[in-house]
C-alpha cells in the first residue's frame, strides 16, 4: 500500500504517529518534497524557504535524513546525481531517469519476464526472501527524443562521400 499524506494537518498527524514533534521545519520540508518530488536536498532547501525563509541548509539535511530513517520520504540515488526525495513510501515502484535532461517518472511495478528481479545465489550464498526490488530504468524521454535530430537529419550525415 502507498503511503501519501497531504497537507499539514496529515503531515503533523503522522509525525505524532511516528513519536517527533511537529515543527515549522519538518511540515516546511513535507510540504516542499510533496510539491517537488524526486528533488535533491538544495531544491527542497530553496522550495521551503519560500514558506520559512529562515530554515537553514542545515536543518534541511537533518529532517530529510530523520523523516527518511521514520520512512515518512523516500530517498534515491540516481548514478551521476545527487540523492532525491520523494512522499510516496511503503511501495515498490520505480524510477525511469532521462539520461539527457535528468527528469525522473514513477514507474509502477515491473511487469513480465525479469530474471533480473529473481536473485541468482550461488553455492556460497545465504538466500533471503526478497521483500523489494529497486529498480531503476535508464533512457531519454520523448521530449528530449523529439528535440533531438536524428542521425539521418543531420546534414553531415547526408554528404556524399568525398565531400568536405
Amino acid at each position: 500500500m502507498t503511503e501519501h499524506f497531504g497537507g499539514h494537518e496529515a503531515w503533523a498527524a503522522a509525525l505524532r504517529a511516528h513519536g517527533r514533534r511537529v515543527t515549522k521545519q519538518r511540515l516546511a520540508v513535507l510540504a516542499a518534497v510533496e510539491h517537488h518530488p524526486h528533488s535533491p536536498a538544495e531544491s527542497i532547501l530553496a522550495a521551503a524557504r519560500t514558506e520559512l525563509p529562515e530554515l537553514t541548509a542545515q536543518s534541511v539535511y537533518v529532517v530529510l535524513g530523520d523523516l527518511t530513517d521514520l520512512h515518512m520520504l523516500r530517498r534515491f540515488e540516481p548514478p551521476h546525481s545527487p540523492a532525491l526525495y520523494e512522499t510516496r513510501v511503503g511501495d515498490n515502484h520505480h524510477h525511469a531517469i532521462c539520461i539527457s535532461c535528468g527528469r525522473v517518472e514513477d514507474v509502477e511495478c515491473a511487469v513480465g519476464h525479469a530474471p533480473c528481479l529473481t536473485p541468482h545465489w550461488d553455492e556460497n550464498a545465504k538466500p533471503m526472501t526478497i521483500q523489494i526490488a529497486d529498480v531503476m530504468y535508464q533512457g531519454i524521454c520523448q521530449d528530449c527524443q523529439q528535440s533531438q535530430q536524428l542521425p539521418s537529419e543531420r546534414p553531415s550525415q547526408n554528404r556524399e562521400i568525398g565531400e568536405k
